[in-house]
């Protein structure tokens, strides 16, 4: 077996293990050496990096299906727990998301000083544990890497958060972390136990698993009820959906990204927010396809609000980073709209804009942070005519607004469009209420640009330095990638458009 086949067979057990790995041996560098956590933090996080480019290229999207697959057995009968690995056209390209925005959150967090050690440690966990969800195949452990990306969270908000104090009104990082904690874990529960309704009903039927082809199968074979599926689905669609930021269980969001420092505001909504639409889509349609059915005229109204609350609340703002939490919230919106519609073109649509999104999202905090921790303010009110001592900072988010609000030639148009498309095929007068919402978002995007970036120079300012070459190159990368996939879709559209053919059959 030569080293590129042994690399092929284990890619998906290694892009889980490294982060892990790398988390545990960071206990051991050097207090006195800050640097040195963050040097083995860059070199973790490119291996994670290299190995996710290599399971994307990998993916035969002719061949289809799950892929790279490998099975460790831990647990028999009757528990059936075993590390199962595999890959399909939608999990392939989350993948790649998050070694992309892992690897450019480890670089900006250069400016982490304050016990860099820990902060590495829980952050490479965090990027583990989201990487172990995209790739499980059994439901005990897509849990239990679900709570490791989401666990760290509270540590990394709380001790290395910031508290906004925006004239009367004032949040601390620990009623961020807090509130955040909260929400996700009664998400949680609901999922647990919707997990364990599915195994008792697989043990009725006479084969208890967690096994999610196997309990796939079961379903498309009738041993789930129809009236089991009905029940268990709105489970899985709001504990997921808590963490996608679906409307009413949305309001950890903003807080959290508002008090989380740079690195983790990137991870948490370019990629933390896009694993709970990626449970619905994986768990809940996949394993409960007759209750997904019913639930999702209410599902693509919830995705509405989202869109028009997120849109209205982030066009309100004026504080930078609730401006990106709130529009935040309404382009996930996009995305539920999008699984919702269960039209090929709308689904594929929705993971296009989970890769978008992800993107677009990070760039916007890297900028963001650059700009706080230069000017230690966030006022949109008071930032003016930053172009004049930030001429890069303003170059990036301009790019990355324009594909914010959908200009063709940026990847967010494409995604919005085909989500646009879907939902006109399935739910006309409520895709027209998403347009609007678009209309809102470049609104906030312009007058956001207008009044912070553009206009007469302040005198406050003067003193501001752009970016440094770290950061001018994490948000150049970003940029090339929103350019590549607004101008030539077609690699990630037919990786993706496999997955969704093969999710679709069942409905």
């Amino acid at each position: 077996m030569d080293f590129f086949t042994a690399i092929e067979q284990s890619a998906l057990f290694l892009i889980v293990l490294a982060p892990i790995a790398g988390a545990l041996l960071t206990m051991f560098t050097s207090r006195e050496r800050p640097q040195d956590a963050w040097h083995f933090a860059i070199l973790v996080s490119a291996i994670t990096l290299a190995l996710s480019i290599f399971i994307f290229v990998q993916y035969d999207f002719r061949a289809g299906g799950y892929q790279l697959t490998h099975i460790f057995r831990w647990l028999g009968y009757p528990l059936d727990i075993n590390l199962s690995l595999g890959v399909d056209g939608i999990a392939a390209p989350l993948v790649l998301l998050n070694g992309i925005i892992l690897f450019g959150g480890v670089l900006v967090a250069q400016t982490i000083k304050r016990r860099s050690r820990d902060f590495f440690v829980l952050l490479l966990a965090l990027g583990g544990g989201v990487f172990g969800v995209f790739v499980v195949r059994d439901l005990f452990f897509l849990f239990f890497f679900y709570e490791l990306a989401v666990l760290p969270m509270y540590l990394l908000i709380g001790v290395w958060g910031s508290s906004t104090d925006f004239g009367t009104f004032r949040r601390t990082k620990e009623y961020g972390a807090m509130k955040l904690m909260l929400f996700l874990v009664a998400g949680s529960v609901l999922i647990w136990v919707g997990i364990l309704a599915l195994y008792v009903q697989a043990w009725k039927a006479g084969a208890p698993t967690f096994d999610m082809s196997t309990l796939a199968e079961m379903a498309q074979r009738g041993d789930f009820s129809e009236g089991l599926q009905r029940w268990v689905f709105p489970l899985f669609m709001i504990g997921f959906g808590v963490l996608a930021g679906l409307w009413p269980f949305h309001t950890w969001s903003p807080d959290g990204h508002v008090a989380a420092p740079t690195a983790v505001s990137m991870l948490h909504a370019g990629v933390l927010m896009k694993l709970g639409a990626y449970g619905i889509i994986r768990v809940g349609m996949e394993l409960t396809p007759a209750g997904a059915e019913a639930w999702m005229p209410v599902l693509i109204g919830l995705g509405t609000v989202n869109v028009l609350y997120g849109a209205f609340s982030a066009m309100s703002q004026g504080d930078l980073k609730y401006v990106i939490g709130y529009s935040s919230v309404s382009h996930m919106g996009y995305v539920i709209m999008g699984i919702a519609t269960l039209h090929p073109i709308g689904v594929g649509g929705a993971v296009l804009q989970m890769f978008s999104h992800g993107i677009m999202t990070a760039l916007m905090f890297v900028l963001v942070g650059a700009i706080y921790d230069r000017a230690h303010i966030r006022d949109i009110n008071v930032l003016n005519g930053l172009v004049k001592r930030m001429g890069a900072a303003t170059f990036f988010f301009a790019i990355a607004g324009l594909a914010s609000l959908g200009l063709p030639g940026l990847s967010g148009f494409v995604a919005e469009f085909m989500v646009f498309t879907g939902a006109f095929k399935e739910y006309l007068p409520l895709a027209v209420l998403a347009v609007a919402g678009a209309a809102v978002t470049a609104v906030y995007i312009l007058r956001l640009l207008a009044r912070s970036f553009f206009g007469e120079a302040d005198p406050r300012w003067a003193h501001l330095t752009d970016l440094s070459p770290v950061e001018k190159g994490v948000a150049g990368a970003f940029v090339l990638i929103l350019i590549a996939v607004g101008v030539w879709p077609e690699p990630l559209l037919r990786v993706i458009n496999t997955g969704v053919a093969s999710l679709l059959k069942v409905f």
